[in-house]
């Protein structure tokens, strides 16, 4: 696909040209006599009296031709030696010079960023689809030490790709809000199969950090096997005292007498109400959009190990904004702060890439170069 070459830089090229060889021809006038100058003038003088005479109009000036006039035209009287054009136009030429003038000398907006930069913001567009600008400049920021605002990713944004922007989520109680660290919140959320299986994947997550605890999938859901993996998900010496769940039939009565033996309370959500349990939706609406929609499990095996890879993914490698942003789990090695030089790489370091789930997913770092 060829690029078209803008007219208007091109033009503004041959008008610089024009003054430019203007410049050279007044550099060659300053060196000679003053007699043969008087003497020239007298000549073109007697040129332009014959056009004159003859009622000739003049071809259109250039661009560098008025500028030109213009700037000589400071130095003297210019109404009498002014032929080919009317005063008002003349005038008209100094108005548009001075407007055009002080549009570039005001011209606004904030640098661009560095190219290696742009090439990185592309690279990650690219090869995460499901990434909006608030994820990429959390991941520079909170990875790689780059500090770059979302708008400012969004204005280098390929072109002919949108944000993955995704619905918005719904804020919690002023309860919920304050014990967050004390909530373990659990669901379940459907999968198919390649052969149509319909699979349940149980996801368990503590409020307050947002870290996802255990994750599993079966085909059929039953309140032991439920029971089980909260078992398996929250330690014996825990300090969670609430678990919020919805009214399935899963969840049963002997499953909550279960759970108040481990020392939690049930916080049931209401009849459809799944904004009573908003964090945990919001986790299973991201392991839909970021892992479910982008495969087709073949059977339970391959959809459990799909889980779990994503599952490590969410709680060591994907900045989660509402944590300032932050990492659940944050892994060793993280920036302790941002550098002095917002848009450039720390030194003596190199950016190292992972590729999670076959390539939808990569997690970015910063490895430092051997001495």
């Amino acid at each position: 696909m060829t690029r078209r070459i803008s007219i208007f830089p091109l033009h503004l090229l041959v008008t610089a040209l024009g003054i430019f060889a203007e410049g050279l021809r007044c550099i060659k006038v300053a060196f000679r006599s003053r007699a043969s100058l008087i003497a020239e003038n007298v000549f073109l003088r007697k040129q332009l009296a014959f056009y004159r005479e003859r009622n000739i109009k003049p071809q259109r000036l250039t661009d560098s031709a008025r500028l030109t006039l213009l700037f000589w035209a400071r130095w003297f009287n210019w109404r009498n030696a002014l032929v080919i054009v009317k005063p008002e136009t003349f005038i008209g030429w100094h108005r548009r010079a001075f407007q055009f003038f002080w549009h570039w000398k005001s011209r606004g907006g904030r640098p661009r960023i560095p190219r290696h930069l742009r090439d990185l913001i592309a690279e990650m567009v690219q090869e995460n689809p499901t990434w909006g600008e608030a994820r990429v400049a959390s991941e520079l920021a909170l990875k790689l030490g780059i500090s770059v605002s979302p708008r400012t990713v969004r204005a280098y944004w390929p072109q002919g790709q949108e944000p993955n922007r995704g619905p918005s989520s719904q804020r919690w109680m002023t309860f919920v809000r304050n014990h967050a660290q004390a909530i373990v919140a659990c669901d379940f959320v459907v999968a198919v199969t390649l052969r149509f299986r319909i699979l349940y994947v149980l996801v368990v997550m503590e409020v307050g950090s947002r870290k996802l605890l255990h994750v599993n999938a079966t085909p059929h859901p039953t309140s032991s096997w439920t029971l089980q993996q909260l078992r398996e998900a929250i330690p014996c010496d825990h300090r969670y005292r609430w678990l919020i769940h919805d009214r399935s039939g899963i969840f049963s009565e002997d499953f909550d007498r279960s759970i108040k033996d481990l020392g939690m309370e049930i916080l049931k959500t209401p009849v459809r109400a799944p904004k009573a349990n908003a964090y945990c939706e919001r986790l299973l609406g991201s392991f839909r959009r970021e892992c479910l929609d982008w495969f087709i499990p073949l059977n339970e095996r391959h959809l459990r190990r799909l889980a779990r890879e994503w599952s490590i993914h969410y709680n060591r490698g994907r900045p989660h904004k509402s944590l300032g942003p932050g990492l659940p789990d944050p892994p060793p090695g993280l920036p302790v702060k941002l550098q002095d030089r917002r848009h450039e790489v720390a030194k003596r370091y190199l950016i190292k890439k992972k590729s999670i789930l076959g390539g939808l997913h990569h997690e970015y770092r910063l490895d430092k170069v051997a001495a």
